[in-house]
This record gives C-alpha cells, structure tokens and sequence, in this order.
C-alpha cells in the first residue's frame, strides 16, 4: 500500500529510512509548538488554544503535503509571519487577534486561487532577488531583537525610550518578601537563563545535533523551576488546557475603520498593506524553501522545477486556511525539513510521520503553560542568526541594489514593523531605478506595489 501512494521505490528509498526521516523533521522544527503560542499569546489569544492550533495547522498542512503532493515537506506556523501578525498587526497596528486572524484566512483564500490560476510564482518573479533576501534578513533581525526583548537581555530604558542591557546582577541576591524586589530579581535570573539557553542551542547547532533548539527550550526550562521564574505551585494538570478556538474572526472589525486619520482610504490602504505582506513574505519563503529542499534531495528536473509543484503550493495554502480556521498564523513549508531530507527522506511518507507526530504533540497541552518567555527568547534569536544569512546573498558592491536591500533590513526592527521594511524597500528599489534610468528593468507589478505603498503612507500620515 505505502509503494503505491508514495512510489518509495522509483524515489529509490525504503519505510525504515522514511520513517527515521519523518521522526528528523519533527525533532528539528518541534520548537514551533512552544514558541508560537508564546509570541502569540501576546496578542491576548489564549496560549493552550494557539498550542492547539499550531499542532493542528502543521499536522493538516504536511499531511496535505504527504498525501497529495508526495514530497517530505513538513509545515507549521512560519516564523516571522508569527512575529508580524503580533507585533505588527495587533500590537502597532491596532488591529485584534480576531481581525488579524480574519486577515490570514483572506490571504489563505488568496493563495487558493492565484496558484489554482498559475500566479502565484509570476507575483514572486517580480519582486528583485536583492529584495527577496533582503526580506529574510530583515524579519531574521526582528524576530531576533524580540527574542532579546523577551528574554530581559535587552530592556527598552523608561526615561531615553532607548534598548540597553538587561540587569544581571539582581539574580544574585536573596530572594524577599517585597514584592518589588522580587520581580526585579526573577526578572534578573530569567534573562541568565534566556543566556544559558542561548549558549546551549549554539553549542549544539554548531556540533549539527538534531533537535538542538527544542532541546535548548527544554533545558532553559528545567533551570528556571528552581529560580522560581516558573511559579510550579500554581500548576495542576487539567484537561481544561485542551481549548479550541475555532473560526475565531472578526471580519466586520478588520473592514472598519481604525481611527488611523484617514478615513475609508486609509483603512483599506492599511487593510491591503496588512494582507498584501502575509501574501508576499508566505509566498517568497515557501517558493524559496521548495526549491532549496528540492535541490537538497536532488528533485529538481533538467529545467530546474521541482515534481508537484502545484500541488506543493496548493498544500501550503490549504495548510493557511486551515490553521487560521483553527487560531494561528500563516502555516509554512519549514526550511527545517531539510534534516529529514539528509536522513534520507524523498516521498510523502517522510511528511506523513512528521504530521502524525504534530498530533501526537498534543498531549502535551497541559504542560505548555511551564514553559517561560526566557526559555523560548533564545529559540528566536537562533533563528534570527539562521535567517540573517540571506545578506550574503546580496550584493552590497552594486549600491542600485544595496540600498533597498538595507532599508529593507534595518526599518523592520527600527520601526518594529515588517510591513515597513518590505514597503521602503520596494519604493526605493523603483525610485532608484527610475532616477538611474533602468525603468525597464523593474517588473511592472513591482510599480504597482510601489505605488500602492506610497499612497498607504501619505494616507495613513495625512
């Protein structure tokens, strides 16, 4: 039966090797299901829910993946996408976790139809590869400075509004009765544990350990119970935490206005912006993690495409739908898939292990709430130091390129903003063009978006 779905011998591989290969996968990327409820729980989305959610969305997605595209992609809410629906979406542009919410399932459709229709690598052929990379570093870069912020190694000074170390010297005293200290030494030992962490998942990222971040997680875990960063007296076991928040939307609020000064144009500008860049930064990260994981497991034909590529694109965008349904960001192709690709995975059966792990996950539910932001911070800032790397690919020699590639990169974490970078970026790569006199060599479609964000700004500023 497992011949017949998957092809396992014309990809020239066995059950055993795909079924080590699936167990790789959900090792390596298994951090997703704590990190993700704890940046989103910042929104005020109950972190068991988006637990939930996030188990669900990456078990749909790479079982789509599995059985109908037949590759060993697994997926889960996209990293950076996560940090753009809290801190951009909700936390600067007002809008709530049900609207935002309600804006992934929109661009869940949009995916739908413009792959059914062929599109959607035309819409990611327009944008410049300078730009693309540009896009990975600069969210790589923000997710790290939230990571910092999260873990108290960085603190955002009260007086100059201005980032400056951490305390670490706090940790060292004695525990009082004034609550005030308290807080100021946990908060103290937490950002030492957020070190430790660190250092733990570098050290074994670079001895090539699987699973290096989720082990880091679980460590930086056990250390902070006896600092009392964790209150383990509040904790019981309950099967309360299994929530499910389905179809939480708020379609009316997302199309009314948000007082942003600018009346029905402004919102619908902001509106755009908001889905526009869910759109782009899913689409650029999936097409450029499957052609990365193609190649990696030498799939790629003679002209370079990849076998299933549709129906690749297709589970990816089902898999956003599904995890918005459920209550989560924009479900990816995970670039860490690749670690069970190098175990040897080549069919659909590697994602279908991966995804029925992702179920399995869920009997952790009650436990999640132990697990701190200073645990999970050093997960970011590993990860920002892994997408970062995308600036080697630009050529910062060639300054036509280099400048829009820049702004891209430092207005995300300037502005705490993802959609700002992606926005300056694209308007200054079309200005420099034009003033260069190289309007040719910008793709139309990247006009219209220059425009179109132009317009957002004077809008929303007016």
């Amino acid at each position: 039966m497992l011949e017949n779905i998957f092809k396992l011998k014309e990809r020239r591989t066995d059950v055993k090797t795909e079924v080590i290969a699936g167990f790789t996968t959900f090792i390596t990327m298994a951090y997703i299901i704590f990190v993700n409820p704890s940046i989103l729980s910042t929104t005020g989305l109950d972190k068991h829910a988006v637990f939930f959610a996030t188990c669900i969305g990456a078990a749909v997605g790479t079982l789509i993946m599995a059985l109908y595209a037949n590759l060993p992609f697994a997926l889960a809410p996209g990293m950076g996408l996560n940090a753009f629906f809290t801190y951009t979406v909700c936390l600067q542009m007002k809008y709530t976790p049900q609207q935002a919410l309600a804006a992934v399932f929109i661009s869940g459709i949009i995916f739908v139809i413009i792959t059914a229709v062929g599109l959607r690598q035309a819409i990611v052929r327009s944008i410049p590869q300078s730009l693309k990379h540009a896009m990975t570093a600069g969210i790589g870069l923000f997710i790290a400075f939230i990571g910092f912020i999260n873990s108290g190694i960085v603190v955002i000074d009260s007086g100059s509004k201005l980032p400056k170390f951490g305390d670490f010297t706090s940790a060292f005293k004695s525990l009082t009765n004034d609550p005030n200290i308290n807080s100021a030494i946990i908060s103290s030992r937490g950002a030492i544990v957020a070190l430790i962490g660190l250092l733990i998942i570098g050290i074994l990222i670079a001895k090539r350990v699987k699973g290096a971040i989720i082990i880091g997680i679980i460590i930086a875990t056990v250390i902070s119970f006896p600092l009392k960063i964790v209150d383990l007296s509040k904790f019981k076991f309950s099967l309360e935490a299994f929530k499910v928040s389905a179809f939480n939307f708020d379609f009316a609020g997302l199309f009314a206005a948000h007082g942003q000064g600018g009346g029905i144009g402004a919102v619908l500008l902001s509106l755009f912006a908001v889905i526009l860049t869910f759109t782009l930064i899913d689409m650029f990260d999936s097409i450029g993690t499957f052609v990365g994981l193609a190649d990696k497991a030498g799939m790629l034909d003679e002209k370079g495409d990849i076998p299933n590529m549709d129906r690749a694109l297709m589970s990816d965008a089902i898999a956003t739908i599904v995890g918005a349904i459920f209550g989560t960001s924009t479900v990816t192709t995970y670039i860490e898939s690749a670690a069970g690709i190098e175990e040897g995975g080549r069919t659909g059966l590697t994602s279908l292990v991966t995804g029925i792990l992702f179920i399995l996950a869920l009997v952790i539910a009650p436990f999640i709430g132990l697990v701190p932001s200073q645990a999970t911070a050093p997960a970011l800032i590993a990860v920002g130091v892994m997408m970062i790397s995308s600036i080697k690919k630009i050529d910062f020699n060639d300054f036509e390129e280099a400048l829009p590639a820049f702004l891209t990169i430092v207005i995300m974490p300037f502005t705490y903003s993802i959609a700002n970078g992606i926005s300056a970026g694209i308007i200054f790569y079309v200005l420099v063009k034009l003033l260069r006199g190289k309007a040719k060599e910008v793709h139309p479609i990247t006009y219209i978006l220059a425009i179109l964000f132009i317009l957002r700004f004077m809008i929303i500023a007016h």
